[in-house]
């Protein structure tokens, strides 16, 4: 397999332009003892604008290649920690004990899972920046009554405070991609465990209730509950109910 291969297997773009890695190192304003987790450093664009604040960084990186080059790259830094090892998978147990600031350029072909994946850690987590595609972010930070009002935006905003800092063109990147990007920031909410204990519940609602965007909510939830127990209009189509609807009708159907 060739090195492009390689690439879009891992949907690897690489950030080149060092203006636009000064604005995001801007908006994490890393400092001196974060702890901070840096998902798929490629080959360190990034991370080049983050060690000068002697920050302690944890790479993850599942490309071989890459990894050979950071071990090299980055040898000197003593507090640096590279991990080998597919994000998605990977014992992330680690966030749960210390508090960490989470940032990355992420693979746009599996962003949205990484997404989910950290809402397990939210509860501990200070913050998280990352880059991504530009029309998923616009999905993240959907609002109610509108078309990015769904599955994606409900599920990531019970827990977080999210927002679009700023857009990234293609030309930003080694090979361009064909979309625009957008880096955002996502911080957790307040007193988030009682939603993280039922998260697992929370998630098969509002799958359910978008299993048909043009149906009524009660058509989607069908008898699962007794909407006379409930103020909440039946007859509304999933985007236009709020999360905490979503968060009202999950409790019900699990009391």
């Amino acid at each position: 397999m060739n090195q492009r291969s390689i690439r879009r297997k891992f949907g690897q773009n690489y950030l080149k332009d060092k203006i636009i890695l000064n604005m995001m190192q801007e908006s994490i304003s890393p400092k001196k003892n974060d702890l901070i987790l840096e998902i798929g450093p490629g080959r360190g664009a990034l991370t080049d604008f983050l060690q000068p604040a002697e920050s302690k960084i944890t790479l993850i990186e599942i490309d071989e290649e890459n990894i050979n080059f950071l071990k090299k790259k980055f040898q000197k830094h003593k507090n640096m920690t590279l991990v080998k090892g597919d994000i998605l998978s990977a014992n992330l147990n680690f966030l749960e004990h210390e508090s960490f600031r989470v940032v990355g350029n992420l693979p746009y072909n599996i962003s949205t899972q990484i997404l989910l994946r950290m809402i397990k850690y939210s509860n501990s987590i200070i913050d998280m920046h990352f880059l991504v595609q530009k029309e998923v972010a616009e999905k993240i930070c959907g609002k109610i009554n509108t078309k990015n009002w769904g599955k994606l935006s409900i599920k990531l905003q019970a827990f977080f405070d999210v927002k679009v800092l700023f857009d990234v063109m293609p030309e930003a990147f080694d090979i361009k991609p064909k979309v625009m990007s957008s880096f955002i920031s996502m911080k957790p909410k307040e007193n988030l465990l009682p939603l993280i204990e039922i998260y697992d519940e929370l998630t098969k609602t509002i799958d359910l209730s978008f299993s048909s965007r043009r149906k009524s909510i009660k058509n989607n939830l069908k008898d699962l509950i007794n909407w006379d127990q409930i103020d909440i209009d039946p007859m509304k189509r999933p985007e236009n109910l709020s999360l905490n609807d979503y968060i009202m009708i999950t409790k019900m159907i699990n009391s």
